[in-house]
């Protein structure tokens, strides 16, 4: 008996989350994508404002902020299992949450690169020129950092993944060194920052989709997704 076509990529939105409800339900998604219940899916998020805790050693060394500063600015701190440094999610950021089986490739690395170039692409297509920076992680602006990456896999699906600062508060990365990185070697931006005006998210959330699936084959060869 024939087996069944595999279902088309899908892109969702949960809109604006906490934490700790977004982490549940990507593990669940996770779950089912393990068990050839769910398609490679694109999440889209915002955060309410959280530091996320990686897995690199003694990433908690970089929250500068105490608890009652923490306590008045309304962030939350919040261990994780994803790979990296501490890093900032907030209101105006946009999470991309990418659960997708990477078990014909088995290249973490490819797929790192993959996501650093649709983010390229993505802010390319806003009319800025961004880049890799040798030996650091995220995409950036010169010495600016505009999105950060972190992904886990499990079984061979890839999940966790990219936050792209669009129109996000840059004054809330104070309370950390964003992902371990001195001041020395840069600072963070957005894309209101570059642009000087505040940008549509729907707009941005609709070109990373696009430039994702439209690489994604070549990574995954796979039917064409349906429209979002």
């Amino acid at each position: 008996m024939p087996s069944a076509p595999p279902l088309p990529p899908a892109t969702l939105d949960w809109g604006r989350t906490r934490y700790a409800d977004a982490r549940a339900r990507q593990e669940e998604l996770v779950a089912q994508r393990i068990a050839g219940n769910a398609p490679d899916t694109l999440v889209f998020t915002e955060h309410e404002p959280v530091f996320t805790v990686g897995l690199r050693q003694g990433a908690d060394r970089h929250l500068v902020w105490d608890a009652a500063r923490l306590a008045r600015e309304g962030i939350e701190v919040v261990a994780t299992n994803r790979g990296g440094d501490i890093t900032y999610h907030g209101p105006g950021q946009i999470v991309g949450y990418p659960v997708v089986s990477l078990d014909h490739l088995r290249d973490l690395h490819a797929y790192l690169r993959f996501l650093e170039q649709v983010l390229i692409d993505t802010v390319a297509r806003f009319g800025l020129a961004a880049a890799r920076r040798p030996g650091l992680t995220g995409i950036w602006i010169g010495q600016r950092k505009i999105a950060a990456l972190g992904v886990a896999v499990r079984r061979w699906v890839a999940y966790h993944g990219f936050a792209l600062n669009v129109n996000s508060r840059l004054d809330h990365f104070g309370g950390i060194v964003p992902c371990g990185i001195a001041a020395t070697d840069g600072t963070v931006t957005s894309l209101a920052a570059e642009l000087g005006r505040e940008t549509d998210l729907a707009a941005v959330r609709a070109v990373l989709a696009e430039e994702f699936w439209r690489q994604w084959p070549a990574l995954a060869p796979a039917p064409a997704p349906a429209a979002p």
